[in-house]
């Protein structure tokens, strides 16, 4: 199976910016990727897709102040985050091709 490892995750402060990275253990080139997050007792949100063609799909939760990216070279896709509030707090997950997921980073939005 492929793998795909979450890192970045942290404290931060609410208006504050974090970057998340997820790794893949292949290739994404022509691969759809996507991020998510998850609360606990909650049900798992999407809220960025990045389709092969270069194209990016926000959630409107995260539009304008998320940015995902990816870098088809090291077979990692990002996911840039500013103006972060309490309510962002999750564990952010990235999947590979709409089937293979990460185990997830935690990102806590805490002053």
């Amino acid at each position: 199976q492929v793998q795909v490892v979450e890192s970045g995750g942290g404290l931060v402060q609410p208006g504050g910016s974090l970057t998340l990275s997820c790794a893949a253990s292949e290739s994404i080139v022509n691969v759809d990727m996507a991020w998510y997050r998850q609360v606990p007792g909650k049900s798992r949100e999407w809220i960025s897709g990045l389709r092969p063609s270069g194209t990016i799909l926000y959630a409107d939760s995260v539009k304008g102040r998320f940015t995902a990216t990816r870098d088809n070279g090291i077979n990692t896709v990002y996911l840039q985050m500013s103006s972060l509030e309490p309510d962002d707090t999750a564990t952010y997950y990235c999947r590979y091709s709409g089937r293979e997921w990460g185990r997830g980073t935690q990102v806590t939005v805490s002053s």
